[in-house]
């Protein structure tokens, strides 16, 4: 709140600029009053890009509990998203919720997250962070990397390192930090099996995500379809398998279905069950690796995903079509 509120005088100052469009990503929703005033005024087209329905998810999630609240945030957010000339999101399931939201589809459009896959490679040596852990050449890893927010439902994470603490060929390493961190190292301050790292620099995040042998993917169930993970891309770029939680029709389990194992969201026993169905079966979580690094290059490529925005939206948009 404190950015979208000080930030309100630069985004006015662009009024002068006389921009063909205004492009503003949600959340923060707070960010998209003034983005809307600076495209009215300058005679823009307004954009708005939808990364997380962020209203939805703190519903779903009880973080609203005054119920008449509830319906004035919901009322605000459906009047601000209809009065954009284009919308956009990042997965199709998300595109049909936008496309529920607004009650229209002709302005709606699939804009998906994309991954730098030249950055992001599957490296022919041992990641360095396996020895700044104190890693065993025996010992596989499995790796979350992100946010640790309330949404992420990472305490079937703990969970599954507390079911299978006797395993010596396993570490779990989670890196990031987030309003649920400290409650989470506080679930697993007694697992000798958890190894906690700070956000890392970008140039080393294609080092940290080759560390993983399964990467770990948990939602939770009512988050599910509201959200596409952004990480994943990483995550399969990076040539490794992944373990997630999603229920079947959901985008996060179509795509990690081919890529590595998924079961039901808040089963951590059938999360540590499908982390050892894998760890048995390395040939397995190589060709998913594999799998993974195809789709990143072929479908979800900057340069791939750039191109096709451009020749469909960009031109047309520049145009006055």
């Amino acid at each position: 709140m404190i950015f979208a509120l000080t930030s309100w005088p630069v985004a006015l100052m662009r009024i002068f600029w006389r921009p063909d469009v205004v492009f503003v990503v949600e959340p923060p929703l707070s960010c998209v009053p003034a983005a809307l005033m600076v495209a009215r005024l300058s005679k823009a087209k307004a954009w708005l890009h939808v990364q997380d329905f962020e209203v939805d998810v703190a519903l779903d999630l009880g973080l609203v509990r005054i119920p008449g609240l509830k319906g004035v945030i919901t009322g605000i957010e459906k009047w601000l998203t209809k009065r954009f000339d284009i919308r956009s999101t990042i997965s199709q399931k998300m595109l049909e919720k936008l496309n529920s939201k607004t009650g229209e589809s002709a302005r709606n459009i699939l804009f998906p997250n994309w991954v730098d896959v030249d950055q992001i490679f599957p490296l022919d040596r041992e990641s360095s962070f396996r020895s700044r852990l104190g890693l065993s050449a025996e010992a596989s890893v499995a790796l979350y990397s992100g946010n640790m927010g309330a949404k992420q439902g990472l305490e079937i994470v703990i969970e599954a390192a507390r079911l299978l603490k006797d395993r010596r060929d396993l570490v779990f390493v989670l890196c990031g930090t987030g309003a649920a961190h400290e409650q989470l190292q506080l679930l697993g301050e007694n697992l000798e099996n958890i190894r906690w790292l700070p956000v890392q620099p970008l140039e080393e995040l294609n080092d940290l995500l080759n560390l993983a042998d399964i990467h770990l993917l948990p939602q939770r169930a009512d988050a599910a379809d509201l959200v596409m993970p952004s990480k994943l891309t990483g995550m399969l770029a990076s040539g490794r398998a992944v373990l997630a939680n999603a229920n079947p029709g959901t985008q996060v389990y179509q795509v990690v279905s081919e890529v590595g194992l998924v079961v039901p969201p808040g089963d951590a026993t059938a999360f540590a069950t499908a982390l050892k169905e894998m760890l048995s079966a390395p040939d397995k979580c190589r060709a998913w690796g594999v799998r993974g690094r195809q789709i990143a290059v072929e479908k979800l490529g900057r340069d791939a995903i750039l191109s096709q925005f451009q020749s469909e939206l960009v031109a047309p948009l520049r145009s006055g079509q």
